[in-house]
């Protein structure tokens, strides 16, 4: 039903079961019967104005002229999802020393797995991820060639934000940034995959 066809008819509604004929309460609006009756058809749009002294007449709230909306989805559950900030390289990755706060996650929606965010530092990672993004990561040891991935130097306990790609056997974790540059992991900068980067989250 077209929204100006809904308001005629809450207006009807209201104004039969007040008792009250078209004369009357076009008098109320101080307008004419024939308006009344263009408004309750549909044919003639009633503007905010005429919804308040509306309402005011027959004693509801302005909402009451207005559909319910119907395609809301509530959200019936929300998780609490780890922000890790500094990792103490021998501790699990989740243990509590190493979680800074939690954010909270409506369920819907959510990848399967393991769970936990990580704040993106600097610009290496620009335009894909910005600095300061909290970035949704999934618990997994390895990632293909070319996905984003948490990584862990073991070196300073950093957890940095990288694309993998390896050849012959190294791995290079490669920024999005061209003004900066690669990182080798090897035995002389190990480092080990915390899991994958799914999406991220970004405050204005």
């Amino acid at each position: 039903m077209e929204l100006s066809k809904y308001v005629g008819s809450k207006i009807r509604e209201l104004r039969e079961s007040r008792g009250m004929d078209q004369d009357t309460l076009a008098s109320k609006l101080k307008t004419t019967r024939v308006t009344i009756s263009r408004y309750e058809t549909g044919a003639r749009k009633a503007n905010q104005d005429v919804l308040f002294q509306l309402a005011d007449i027959f004693k509801v709230s302005i909402n009451y002229f207005f559909p319910t909306p119907q395609n809301l989805i509530p959200i019936t559950k929300t998780i609490k999802i780890p922000l890790l900030g500094t990792i103490a390289c021998g501790d699990p990755i989740l243990a509590e020393e190493n979680i800074e706060s939690y954010v909270d996650e409506p369920t819907e929606d959510l990848p399967s797995g393991k769970l936990f965010y990580l704040k993106a530092k600097g610009n290496s990672m620009k335009p894909t991820i910005p600095n300061g993004s909290k970035v949704l990561i999934r618990l997994q040891s390895d990632v293909e060639d070319s996905e984003i991935a948490a990584v862990l130097m073991t070196e300073d306990n950093e957890a940095t934000l990288k694309r993998v790609k390896r050849v012959n056997g190294t791995m290079f974790l490669m920024p999005d940034n061209p003004d900066f540059d690669p990182i080798i992991a090897d035995k002389n900068n190990p480092a080990r995959i915390l899991g994958k980067a799914m999406r991220y989250t970004s405050d204005l």
